[in-house]
């Protein structure tokens, strides 16, 4: 057997030329294996552009040319004027209103028209009125010296007004501490709208007994007026009723426990201090403290716009009495207003059929005292 067929294929001769490869496609490339690391591609050039033009998503608008190396279009003048728009509406929204005089960061509106209270803060347990905003309720806080005051937030960069003063001297003297703080601090910590660079922290306002409020009289020895609010729901209304009640020399005030605002923030605002001087009690159901009054010797007289007496024609000049007060649109409940002594209204001259319930309040107040006064002339003695 020859050398050739023993190595199972014929020897090349010498010289010759290998025979070209077949040509084949590109190489698949192999999976790696499972738990086998992939192998590494070699990173391009920095600066180099690379294959197959920009990748997906990236874009040229940085750049006066294209991928190709051609000039960009410009922009038409109606292009480039919405284009300068919308950067100047971006920069205005990114202002904080904080940094505005008089503005503050819009936030959730809770249900009682104050904000949520701020993390880290207790929940009043009470009638509430801990946290005090605004200047004239903050001063009044300061010059009734009823309760306590543990500390006072000034916002800085603010005009020094003669109100601002007032209240940094009382302070002083009361030995309140008062911190000057950014803008943005105080209006984290508010809870109104526009707290007016005040915001103070105190004790919440006492309670008293019903029977209490139901024996005491005025200052000048006026029998007990008393104010009740049946479902008053509203802060501002609340507190712009609070307001114009003490102003009329109402003696107590009477709110239910449930479904009706109690002394938040906004309604210490809008009473401006009116809180520190009226006694308030809290009770379980009005219809029942209605009762316990009425036994008590005090006229009980709701205020409805469907009453069958008129307002003005009430002989309420020197008895105890009790105004109660409904919601604006439902009025008085039907419990309410069976344990009234009277249901009076207010007689309207206009198209509309109903009154604020603060200023229907304000003028139901100050009947009752414009009757106590006269009666108060009518019985002094003539020199």
């Amino acid at each position: 057997m020859s050398a050739a067929r023993a190595g199972g294929g014929a020897r090349k001769p010498a010289g010759a030329k290998a025979a070209p490869k077949r040509a084949s496609g590109p190489k698949r490339e192999s999976a790696p294996k499972r738990g086998g690391a992939p192998k590494r591609v070699a990173a391009a050039p920095r600066g180099a552009a690379p294959k197959g033009g920009a990748k997906r998503g990236s874009s040229t608008r940085g750049s006066s040319a294209d991928a190709a190396g051609k000039p960009r279009k410009p922009l038409s003048i109606a292009a480039q004027k919405a284009v300068e728009a919308k950067k100047v509406k971006h920069a205005a929204a990114s202002v904080r209103k904080a940094d505005k005089p008089g503005g503050g960061p819009r936030r959730r509106v809770g249900a009682n028209g104050d904000r949520p209270i701020p993390r880290g803060q207790a929940t009043p347990k009470g009638l509430g009125g801990d946290q005090v905003e605004g200047r004239h309720a903050v001063r009044e806080l300061l010059i009734a010296d009823t309760r306590r005051v543990r500390e006072i937030y000034v916002a800085e960069d603010q005009d020094d007004t003669e109100i601002l003063q007032d209240i940094v001297d009382l302070a002083i003297d009361l030995k309140v501490p008062v911190r000057e703080v950014t803008r943005t601090r105080l209006f984290a910590q508010a809870r109104t709208e526009s707290p007016q660079g005040v915001v103070a922290y105190a004790a919440e306002l006492p309670q008293y007994e019903l029977e209490d409020l139901a024996h005491s009289k005025a200052a000048n020895g006026a029998p007990p007026f008393l104010l009740a609010v049946d479902g008053v729901t509203d802060p501002g209304n609340l507190g712009a009723l609070l307001r114009s009640a003490e102003c009329a020399g109402v003696t107590g005030v009477v709110l239910p426990k449930h479904r009706a605002v109690h002394i938040t923030p906004t309604v210490t605002k809008a009473a401006a201090g009116a809180v520190e001087y009226l006694p308030m009690t809290l009770v379980g159901g009005l219809p029942s403290a209605l009762n316990q009054l009425r036994e008590m010797g005090v006229w009980v007289v709701g205020l409805d716009m469907g009453g069958d007496t008129d307002l003005f024609d009430l002989q309420v000049a020197n008895e105890p009495v009790c105004l109660v007060l409904g919601a604006e649109g439902k009025g008085l409940s039907r419990l309410v207003r069976e344990r009234c002594d009277a249901i009076a209204s207010i007689p309207l001259m206009g198209q509309l059929a109903s009154l604020n319930v603060s200023v229907a309040g304000a003028l139901a107040c100050f009947e009752v005292t414009r009757r106590r006064l006269a009666a108060k002339e009518v019985s002094a003695p003539t020199s």
